[in-house]
């Protein structure tokens, strides 16, 4: 870095080596530098997908999100999206393939493919990654920004004529995410969301949940907070030690901390028969136990739940697991369809930001411009990804948002550059 860069990207994940490329493609001399603080870039798309990297998905709507303003994601997400997303990575060598749920994950099945196509993009176009560089402190100045730096532990002081904000959140702090993005955009006078973790697990009361580690099936989780709409998350569930993990638990942990950091009360739900209600439910145990009156009750709900899920829920409405069903009275048969569409799960926590995938609030969308995602505080301050007040649940749809703000960003800053 001899000379003052035109533009520095602080952060070389997902968002920070996509808006490298958007910016650096219709200019390859453009002299666009990204700093990050990790030896070792791209941890967090590494990890990802199982390490697969579920790169977008085959359906992105602003219903995927959470967050700031939906019309505002809609427009974000438009200018670059899911078709878009997914010819940019047949076009850098990574095509993509459909799994269930609409995800699109590499042909390769391995994340590594995906982040060496970023880089080596980046790299043909002459985009400066310095690994090792963790800014620590910007202020503004008429002739641009200037940067602190701890190079391998030593400061420096960088100028740059416009930054990128790319840190991300505070999401998976092993690979990095510190949350000084935030601290960062604070100082630029931006103000910001509370944050949380989302996409993590739930810990769970009680030791219902123990006895069924391990077990994996579909549920209906539902969310009721006060004064808000009911919400629904239906989607496979896996018991643990501590409580529920998989998609659908880990869906439902943001709004568990929304929640907490409003100070409203909620109740979890699970139904364990999906979509059906308390009177079906309780209709089919009635005719199955007028039709085989000899059948176990574990046996008759088993049409719904893991052998092992049956035995647990008699248990919990105090039905024995050997009783057959015709001798179900009509409160015990009652009792026992309530637990099985209306099971309270007593969320504790979540397990955090150690184990979560993504980080719910951050800068308000508000507070850029969707056009550019420039600062609407400072001219040339941008800022893309996760840092800014948008999540969403799990299937790729956080990997879009990276993508979509990148392009935008990378976009107005060509522009900016070619001029």
């Amino acid at each position: 870095m001899d000379q003052p860069p035109n533009t520095i990207i602080i952060g070389a994940g997902a968002a920070g080596l996509a808006t490298a490329i958007f910016a650096a493609r219709p200019n390859p001399h453009a002299n666009v530098t990204i700093l990050d603080g990790a030896k070792k870039i791209g941890a967090k798309i590494l990890v990802s997908g199982g390490g697969r990297c579920n790169v977008t998905n085959a359906s992105v709507t602003p219903n995927d999100f959470y967050g700031g303003n939906r019309n505002i994601i809609r427009n974000i997400l438009r200018r670059f999206d899911h078709i878009a997303a997914r010819n940019f990575f047949t076009d850098l060598g990574v095509p993509l393939h459909e799994e269930p749920h609409g995800k699109l994950f590499p042909d390769s099945n391995k994340a590594q493919s995906v982040l060496d196509a970023l880089i080596n993009e980046a790299n043909r176009l002459n985009v400066t990654i310095s690994p090792n560089h963790r800014v620590t402190n910007i202020t503004k100045s008429d002739t641009g920004f200037t940067l602190s730096v701890n190079v391998n532990d030593e400061p420096q002081t960088i100028h740059a004529d416009r930054i990128v904000l790319a840190t991300g959140g505070k999401s998976l702090p092993k690979t990095g995410s510190d949350g000084v993005g935030f601290q960062l955009a604070q100082s630029l006078g931006h103000s910001l969301i509370e944050t949380s973790p989302a996409l993590d697990p739930l810990i769970l009361a009680g030791d219902f949940h123990a006895q069924l580690t391990g077990i994996t099936h579909d549920i209906t989780i539902n969310i009721r907070t006060a004064g808000q709409k009911p919400s629904r998350i239906t989607g496979p569930v896996v018991w643990t030690h501590f409580g529920l993990s998989g998609p659908a638990a880990m869906n439902a942990s943001r709004f568990h901390h929304r929640a907490r950091i409003e100070n409203k009360h909620q109740h979890m739900s699970a139904n364990f028969c999906i979509d059906q209600s308390f009177e079906q439910v309780d209709a089919t145990i009635q005719s199955a136990a007028a039709n085989r009156p000899k059948a176990r009750v574990t046996t008759i709900i088993h049409q719904w739940l893991p052998q092992r899920i049956a035995d647990a829920i008699c248990k919990h409405a105090n039905i024995p697991t050997d009783m057959e069903s015709g001798r179900l009275t009509r409160d015990a048969r009652r009792n026992l369809a309530h637990a099985l569409t209306d099971f309270p799960l007593n969320v504790t926590d979540t397990r955090g930001y150690k184990y979560a995938e993504v980080t719910a609030g951050g800068i308000p969308l508000s507070e850029v411009d969707p056009k550019t995602m420039q600062s609407r505080k400072f001219e040339g301050l941008f800022l893309v990804g996760e840092i800014l007040d948008a999540d969403a649940r799990i299937g790729g749809f956080n990997f879009q948002w990276a993508w979509s703000t990148a392009y935008i960003a990378g976009a107005a800053l060509a522009r900016e550059l070619s001029l």
